[in-house]
């Protein structure tokens, strides 16, 4: 007997489209056929297969293997082997989350062969068209029928750009999976120990984007900034930025711990014990709010300008010298509204994925 049931291609590739499938999958497969594709994005062990196993994610059922390469030459790969993919697998629908080459690839592809498309974290804008993630989101959004905002700001941003159709205001699905790391991570974490860090007594430091690391004017300035600084510094390193801070030969001070890629229940422990988080990852900036441990992000924009505005996080872009400012002066902000509808978010976009009808064969 076949299975009547919807059926939906997740498209994910890097951390945090793990993270956000993670909140959707179990839900999702209570009432769909899930096919989850991997396209290889982030391959690295500590960057990928760790949080299938801690986030208790189903392993993929395609890896595509893509690896890193040009944004062209990536995305390029992904598309087509997406496209056998869906075309083997004919959904009734694909779902793509977030900002990242994957996202645009998996949402182009569905496109092309008219699969509806639906959008997580859908209405996201830097209005920074030098930044791939923001050509990513715009275009993603475009060719979506499905559009999952977090905020009302979001669903402002698409209606200026003519997108009323199909826009949910949901909430952000990262929620439920930083509880969920959160809860596991005091049970399980040992990072604090093994860093010899104390409570609220370090900074943590995130920097990955690429107008940060392909650009060695503002990398160095950052970098420059943590030396300066005198707290306590843990930095895990991205693959990326790694190769960046050995491109321009910089030596931390011994205050400055570089470890590999953490884990993401490591990083739900440094993040929730943190005194201070300096961050250009758009993730980071609303875990941080979540937990309420204060943020600096290290761009000139932001999508979630909600946390600015609530006075819990500080835009300081590179300038070293505004960044050691930010640091000393900092004080802990007072009350903090609920931003993104977090409890509602994974049971609203299941419940719209569901309604949809059938494709016929053909």
């Amino acid at each position: 007997m076949s299975d009547a049931r919807l059926k939906v291609c997740s498209v994910v590739g890097a951390r945090p489209q793990f993270i956000k499938a993670a909140a959707i999958t179990l839900a999702l497969r209570t009432v769909a056929h899930e096919v989850l594709i991997h396209t290889g994005q982030h391959y690295d062990d500590a960057m990928s297969s760790v949080f299938f196993e801690q986030l208790d994610i189903p392993f993929p059922d395609y890896n595509l293997e893509v690896g890193s390469s040009s944004h062209g030459a990536q995305t390029g790969r992904m598309l087509e082997q997406l496209e056998a993919v869906f075309e083997k697998e004919r959904p009734d629908r694909v779902l793509v989350f977030g900002d990242t080459n994957s996202t645009l690839a998996g949402a182009l592809a569905a496109a092309k062969l008219r699969i509806p498309v639906a959008h997580v974290e859908a209405g996201l804008r830097s209005f920074n068209r030098a930044m791939p993630e923001e050509i990513n989101r715009v275009l993603t959004d475009h060719v979506s029928d499905l559009l999952f905002c977090p905020s009302q700001v979001a669903e402002k941003n698409l209606a200026v750009e003519g997108i009323r159709n199909g826009v949910h205001v949901v909430g952000d699905v990262m929620h439920a999976a930083l509880e969920f790391g959160v809860e596991r991570a005091r049970k399980v974490s040992t990072i604090l120990a093994r860093l010899n860090l104390k409570e609220r007594q370090y900074l943590l430091v995130t920097v990955h984007r690429a107008e940060n690391t392909d650009d060695d004017a503002r990398l160095r300035s950052i970098l420059a900034a943590l030396n300066d600084i005198s707290d306590p510094i843990v930095f895990p390193v991205h693959p990326r930025t790694k190769r960046a801070i050995e491109r321009v030969g910089w030596m931390p001070r011994p205050h400055v711990q570089l470890i590999p890629p953490a884990s993401y229940i490591d990083m739900c422990a440094l993040e929730s014990h943190a005194r201070l988080i300096l961050t250009d990852s758009g993730g980071v900036q609303k875990e941080a709010y979540w937990l309420g441990v204060p943020c600096l992000t290290l761009r000139d924009e932001t999508e979630w300008i909600e946390t600015v505005e609530a006075g819990w996080n500080q835009l300081v872009g590179a300038v070293g010298e505004r960044i050691r400012e930010a640091v000393e002066s900092h004080q802990q902000p007072s009350g903090s509204p609920v931003l993104y509808a977090e409890s509602h978010a994974v049971r609203s976009i299941v419940e719209l994925l569901e309604p949809i009808e059938r494709r016929s064969g053909g």
